[in-house]
């Protein structure tokens, strides 16, 4: 069993900057880490959730359109923390940001959340215009 815990979340102004943090602890060991495809997704209310950004196992990494240029996933294996760092927030990236492991070990990185078994709680991302 893989439990994942977000943090890092709050209430910033437009063009303000966070770092959210996802700690996989469990039945994870650093090569599992390595071999699975873990990514971000973020979810306001009344829509779907979406990707944001991801890694393949494959060191394939994808971004939404909408963050291309100003957020940037990273992992750091021996702290089993997945990062999402993200600058000059806008409004509309307001949301409750998961963090997920995916089912199967290898893979390119995907945005389908079909993809991963594996979810955190949430943290939430507040940006006021």
């Amino acid at each position: 069993q893989v439990q994942l815990v977000e943090s890092g979340g709050g209430s910033v102004q437009a063009g303000g900057s966070l770092r959210l943090s996802c700690v996989a602890s469990g039945s994870v060991i650093r090569y599992y880490f390595d071999v699975h495809r873990m990514g971000w997704f973020r979810q306001a209310p009344g829509l779907e959730r979406e990707g944001v950004a991801a890694f393949g196992s494959d060191g394939s990494v994808s971004y939404a359109d909408s963050v291309k240029g100003r957020f940037a996933i990273s992992k750091d294996n021996a702290k089993l923390t997945l990062y999402l760092e993200m600058n000059n927030l806008k409004p509309e990236d307001t949301g409750l940001y998961f963090c997920a492991r995916a089912s199967l070990a290898g893979g390119a990185s995907s945005f389908a959340t079909s993809d991963y078994n594996y979810w955190g709680r949430g943290t939430q991302v507040t940006v006021s215009s």
